[in-house]
């Protein structure tokens, strides 16, 4: 691989077998295998002055590489959404596509947009979001086997049931780990503390917005809504005025806090009433708890930069 200059971006094509490497500025791109020996080949003719790595989303074949490089160059790395990256290259008129040229359309994404930098996670907080996942499949595994359970034979009841127990007990399993690693943590056991104290809001909201939202506290409001994909966002153009709508975000964490919100609107009496008075004003049952998240996850970011617990008179501003 040629060495780099100070003002390049390098984008990484990631599959289960191989890395495809590319650079801004250079047409060849370079092939390494998606294992550690290639993770330090790509480091080792990297200089300290590379700008950016770039590389999408891959359904966690990326991780292993984005942990690696973290731990051992201070190079950012950023992730990006596979749909933006397939979009920028049908802007630039990229038609084909191949592994070499994601790896360019992905470098040329990246100099371009310059996205967030990944933080650097501790082996705690990695551990808590896996446990967090794994929860979450088991949970749908559950809802499988109950369904399929519904619609079987006498016989096979049985055995889907036997399964159904076995994911149960792991579920709980899961609970009491999750609970122990929060209680553990003194930062964490601090926020578990203020966000136990919303009416309505339960252990699992709080877990995911811990494990998928770390930037809960740490930046404004308008961003944070924009994190979880509940900002409206206009659809103009010229004297056309479109409705606003919600997209993008945190997939995990917005079906979760749609959940939490629902709870809410029956148990919390601040979002309760925002929401009726959304209602009573014309406003659809969808765009109002839509509303309703948002103004939840802005009183949740609130809490944790000022370190108060829920307080009615206060969220009712």
């Amino acid at each position: 691989m040629a060495q780099l200059n100070a003002k390049c971006t390098v984008g990484i094509d990631v599959s289960k077998q191989h890395l495809d490497v590319a650079v801004t500025g250079q047409k060849q791109t370079v092939r390494l295998p998606n294992d550690t020996q290639g993770f330090q080949t790509l480091v080792a003719q990297l200089p300290q002055a590379c700008a950016q790595i770039v590389l999408e989303a891959t359904g966690g074949y990326e991780q292993p590489l984005c942990d690696y490089v973290l731990a051992h160059i201070t190079v950012p790395v950023a992730r990006v959404n596979p749909r933006s990256v397939r979009h920028f290259a049908q802007g630039l008129g990229y038609l084909a596509k191949t592994d070499a040229l994601d790896a360019r359309v992905i470098a040329e994404y990246g100099a371009y947009t310059q996205p967030r930098p990944l933080k650097r996670v501790s082996s705690a907080e990695r551990e808590l979001d896996d446990l967090r996942r794994r929860r979450q499949q088991v949970v749908a595994m559950l809802s499988q086997e109950k369904q399929r359970r519904d619609r079987a034979s006498a016989t096979i009841q049985t055995r889907i049931q036997a399964h159904i127990d076995f994911l149960e007990k792991e579920r709980q399993a899961l609970d009491k780990q999750l609970e122990q690693r929060l209680a553990d943590d003194p930062e964490w056991a601090e926020k578990n503390a203020l966000l136990s104290s919303i009416p309505g809001i339960g252990q699992v909201t709080i877990l995911t917005l811990l494990t998928t939202l770390p930037e809960l506290g740490k930046v404004s409001s308008k961003a944070i809504a924009a994190l979880a994909g509940v900002a409206p966002l206009n659809r103009d153009s010229g004297q056309y005025r479109g409705r606003r709508s919600t997209w993008g975000g945190r997939r995990v964490l917005r079906s979760i806090l749609y959940m939490a919100t629902l709870t809410a609107t029956r148990c919390n009496a601040c979002i309760r009433a925002y929401y009726q008075r959304l209602v009573a004003a014309g406003k659809t049952k969808k765009v109002a708890i839509v509303a309703c998240m948002r103004k939840l996850l802005v009183i949740m970011n609130s809490m944790i930069k000022l370190q108060q617990p829920w307080r009615e008179t206060t969220a009712m501003n």
